[in-house]
């Protein structure tokens, strides 16, 4: 999906942007930035580790997000419901624990391995009790990175953009109008 994107970018004849990306997106931000390390003024992500390291539980819980959903999933769970209907959530989960459990069953690097290549200014962020990216792991990541710098949201999960929605567009703000 990164070299995917990489070749839009080209395509619209744009040579540098700051990458700015939530969970899958944000992972998709970071390899960009590891792939072409000229292409980034600046990477922002919220729900990215480079890494997955999920349990079992975990992998199970996505699952069966919608009709046995584990605590720590119950948000996620009616979230995808409200939005995508239930048969629409089902399938998103099916394909998305999937997709987490294909990566975790091959060591579970996504981005982590390159994170010293990622060269310019980038900010990471992560909820409290986010289940997919806990903080010591996008912590990890965050001072893997030369240039990177971690931020713990308090008190949220993954979804920072819907529990500290107001908060996370000035923190985006400020952030992009620094870089």
């Amino acid at each position: 999906d990164a070299r995917l994107l990489l070749g839009l970018l080209d395509e619209l004849g744009v040579g540098v942007a700051d990458l700015v990306g939530f969970s899958d997106g944000g992972e998709e931000a970071l390899l960009m930035a590891q792939l072409r390390p000229a292409l980034p003024l600046s990477v922002f992500t919220w729900g990215a580790a480079g890494r997955i390291v999920a349990s079992p539980r975990l992998l199970q819980g996505l699952t069966r997000l919608v009709d046995e959903p584990v605590d720590e999933l119950r948000a996620l769970a009616a979230y995808l419901a409200e939005k995508h209907g239930v048969d629409g959530a089902r399938t998103t989960a099916a394909s998305w624990a999937a997709a987490m459990t294909a990566v975790v069953d091959a060591g579970g690097d996504i981005s982590r391995s390159g994170a010293a290549g990622i060269t310019c200014p980038a900010l990471l962020l992560t909820g409290t009790y986010d289940p997919f990216c806990p903080p010591e792991l996008v912590r990890e990541m965050a001072e893997a990175i030369p240039r990177g710098r971690f931020l713990e949201v308090p008190g949220a999960g993954h979804d920072v953009h819907l529990s500290h929605g107001a908060w996370l567009v000035r923190t985006v703000v400020s952030w992009l109008g620094d870089h």
